[in-house]
């Protein structure tokens, strides 16, 4: 574990903070007019379509309080389905319904949403009340994701996914999230949430935390943390690494979920990634930035070919 009362102990394990991220990094590579590409949510799924990147299927858009009522339309043809705010940020304002019967909507939690409150959280999102900067906004309404039977117990009441960093189209860090209760069923970790830092080269865990503290099994199910493999690892990379190109951001942050049926899938992608994944690999982002930034003669370089030199060069 890092000693955070010693900035020379952070600086020789490579830790980067958060100043430097902003402006070396965040400030220096991403060009601010490229935000938009990843904050609006519905944006980032239309690039992604002209991209041929995958992303779990739209089956529902509501832009204006007058046609919330409707929305009872389309979500009555899906027994479960998700619906989040295209420009909501942390997790707020996702709401994921897995069932559909008489008792009304139900939530991974075992907890019933009525027709009443499906509305009410609509109105919120259109109001912006889950929005950066509280901006109007637009309700997105996605097909339900069915996660991976190798995730069976390693997530309580949410989705798992896989953030990872890509720097000028190498994926360089990459950590699996986990929901507990906690975290009340979301993937973050600043809400409790598990954190386990995955070796790039394999898809192999190589160790886990919460609440920036070692962990070894998953606090609400008992599953050990330290056997977790991650299939089509390669394909996941693959994935990621394509985003560079989708979004032109040169720093950023890829949220994928695994599929049972479609395998990788890209949630959604942040222009100003955290950096607790430093904590969950247990070392510091630095040493590859710069690795990186060094491979002047690499510029152009295919997505193939950027994903075989993270998984030969970050195998540690």
């Amino acid at each position: 574990m890092f000693n955070f009362a010693n900035p020379f102990k952070l600086r020789e394990r490579g830790i980067m903070g958060m100043n430097q991220r902003n402006f070396s990094y965040i400030g220096r590579y991403n060009d601010r007019s490229l935000y938009p590409n990843v904050d609006d949510k519905l944006k980032t799924k239309n690039l992604a379509l002209e991209h041929n990147v995958a992303v779990p299927d739209l089956i529902g858009i509501v832009r204006y309080q007058h046609d919330v009522k409707q929305v009872f339309d389309i979500l009555n043809q899906h027994n479960g389905f998700c619906i989040k705010p295209a420009k909501g940020s942390g997790g707020k304002g996702i709401l994921v319904i897995l069932q559909t019967d008489d008792n009304g909507y139900k939530k991974a939690s075992g907890e019933y949403v009525s027709h009443d409150e499906v509305i009410r959280h609509i109105s919120n999102i259109l109001a912006g009340l889950f929005s950066l900067g509280g901006a109007a906004d637009v309700a997105v309404i996605e097909a339900l994701i069915e996660f991976d039977p190798i995730f069976e117990g390693l997530s309580h009441e949410g989705v798992p996914d896989i953030r990872l960093i890509v720097f000028q189209g190498y994926p360089m860090m990459a950590m699996l999230r986990l929901a507990t209760h906690a975290s009340d069923g979301k993937a973050n970790l600043h809400q409790g949430a598990v954190g386990v830092g995955i070796d790039i080269a394999t898809g192999k865990a190589k160790r886990a935390v919460q609440y920036d503290c070692p962990i070894e099994i998953h606090p609400d199910t008992g599953k050990s943390l330290t056997e977790v493999e991650i299939n089509n690892w390669q394909r996941l990379l693959t994935l990621a690494a394509g985003c560079y190109e989708m979004s032109g951001l040169k720093y950023l942050g890829a949220d994928i979920v695994l599929d049972k049926q479609k395998g990788p899938l890209v949630l959604e992608l942040n222009a100003r990634p955290g950096l607790a994944i430093q904590i969950a690999n247990g070392m510091g982002m630095l040493p590859r930035l710069k690795q990186i930034e060094a491979l002047n003669h690499r510029r152009g370089a295919s997505i193939a070919a950027r994903v075989e030199y993270a998984q030969t060069h970050f195998n540690n």
